[in-house]
């Protein structure tokens, strides 16, 4: 069918986007008795039109990525030294070189310190190298879509990425008095608060734009030795705080990535009972050929993060899957260009011709990315056929449950709640300035699954949230004829 469900059309009339400016692809995936899914369209607009996808951009990375690495697959941090341990003391270095695990996150650093203790070392009589020569120098630099680049959604690529680069403040009133509660995770060597912020009274609505932050270094703090240690770092916050907040998070990346790898390193280190000589001063080095491996340190397995990059679309996470396709493939350095080409074979090996596909960075935090409603609806067909479908399939964010789908369609989902066999919406949106998408699968209340992807190219987009709720809404109701679509 070529036209557009009545619903949608008269949303999208409503909120003045033109049916030019969307396209929609519509296929019901039928098991065969061969065990293989295939799918027949059901609907078909503008569906061919090569469109910014936005974030629904992930949906490709992290089908390829389970496919070729296989959802068991796991970084590694490793850890040399140019030392020895003596009586609990390592006399030494310590490099730390890594491969790109996008969630090396405080709990990981806090199992890979426990292995550091597990070799006898109490203390380090060293300094901190990293080497990230996984990664082309490039695909390190700051390079952002819209200037903003100490919000965490655009922190680079880093091989060595610690807690996305991010800090995270979590600002409340206190339980206890009238006064503003500021903590903040994860936690700096030589990080201190200095809160200047007054109550005000007030809903919590508007609460970021009365803040104001500045991140400052004191000058080189001495330590209680006499010798020189990095700069106390002073974060601080003044302005006003309504009183009507339970509880925000103010998260943002003002730190050099060596400065906070090398302070949450120190601090985690010193959390787990460790001690310092000398408070190490973290620099850039690549592992001399003399140093040996201490330690390598696997971190959490791509099924829990391709979790993470669909239902919470995380950009960092999403491109340094791509660079990991590249470096595991290509070698290294890895390059977003040939995070591009495995990709493309890939899709060659699957059978599947995307003709104008553009990969930017694979994230969709790009003005340049394209692909077709059709090409993505033909890749979600074929996620049905691959070894990890069920883990690809559940990684989706669940409308009305979690993930960016959370609070969409609860209405629409309420009228299925007296069946047995309850239908379902997984869905990857996608949103940029002029960009809105949704692509995944319906589960509708007849039992039959359906692909569908859509996206709206506009500068109305913003207003094509309901257009796209109605037609996943059509599509739970077994898509019926436009004419009884009312």
């Amino acid at each position: 069918m070529n036209t557009i469900p009545q619903a949608v059309a008269s949303s999208l009339e409503r909120n003045q986007i033109p049916k030019d400016a969307l396209s929609i692809s519509v296929l019901e995936i039928e098991p065969q008795k061969t065990g293989k899914q295939t799918s027949k369209t059901l609907l078909n607009w503008r569906a061919q039109e090569l469109m910014n996808p936005a974030s629904a951009m992930k949906l490709l990375t992290t089908l390829s990525g389970l496919d070729i690495l296989g959802p068991q697959y796991r970084w590694r941090t490793n850890i040399y030294t140019d030392g020895m341990v003596r009586q609990g003391t390592l006399k030494g270095n310590l490099y730390l070189q890594g491969t790109g695990d996008p969630k090396l996150i405080p709990e990981e650093l806090a199992k890979l310190m426990k292995a550091l203790q597990a070799l006898g070392i109490q203390k380090i009589d060293g300094n901190l190298f990293f080497d990230r020569s996984a990664y082309a120098p490039n695909v390190m630099e700051h390079n952002t879509i819209d200037g903003e680049s100490l919000r965490a959604y655009n922190v680079p690529p880093d091989p060595l990425l610690y807690a996305f680069r991010t800090l995270s403040f979590q600002i409340g009133k206190s339980r206890t008095a009238d006064f503003i509660d500021i903590r903040y995770t994860p936690a700096m060597s030589q990080l201190q608060i200095d809160n200047q912020m007054q109550l005000v009274d007030g809903s919590c609505d508007n609460w970021k734009s009365n803040i104001r932050f500045n991140l400052d270094p004191e000058g080189v703090g001495i330590n209680s030795r006499g010798s020189k240690t990095d700069p106390l770092l002073t974060a601080q916050f003044s302005g006003a705080f309504p009183s009507g907040c339970k509880g925000v998070n103010y998260n943002v990346v003002a730190l050099d990535a060596n400065t906070f790898l090398t302070q949450g390193f120190a601090a985690a280190w010193e959390l787990a009972g460790g001690s310092w000589v000398q408070p190490p001063t973290g620099k850039s080095a690549t592992v001399p050929l003399a140093a040996r491996l201490l330690l390598q340190f696997e971190g959490i397995n791509l099924a829990d993060d391709v979790q993470d990059i669909n239902k919470y679309s995380n950009n960092v996470m999403a491109r340094q899957l791509l660079l990991t396709l590249a470096l595991e493939k290509m070698g290294k350095p890895a390059t977003t260009a040939n995070g591009d080409m495995v990709i493309q074979s890939w899709l060659k090996q699957q059978g599947l011709d995307f003709p104008g596909l553009v990969i930017e960075n694979g994230s969709g935090l790009s003005r340049n990315e394209a692909i077709s409603a059709e090409q993505m609806n033909q890749l979600l067909v074929a996620a049905r056929n691959l070894p990890a479908s069920e883990v690809f399939y559940n990684s989706l964010p669940l409308a009305g449950t979690d993930g960016t789908m959370k609070n969409r369609l609860m209405i629409q989902l309420r009228k299925f709640l007296h069946l047995k066999k309850k239908p379902e919406v997984r869905i990857k949106t996608g949103s940029l300035a002029d960009v809105r998408a949704i692509s995944g699968y319906v589960l509708s209340k007849s039992g039959k699954l359906y692909a569908v992807s859509s996206f709206i190219n506009h500068p109305n987009a913003w207003r094509g949230l309901e257009a796209h709720d109605q037609l996943l809404a059509w599509l739970l109701e077994d898509g019926p004829e436009p004419k009884q679509a009312r």
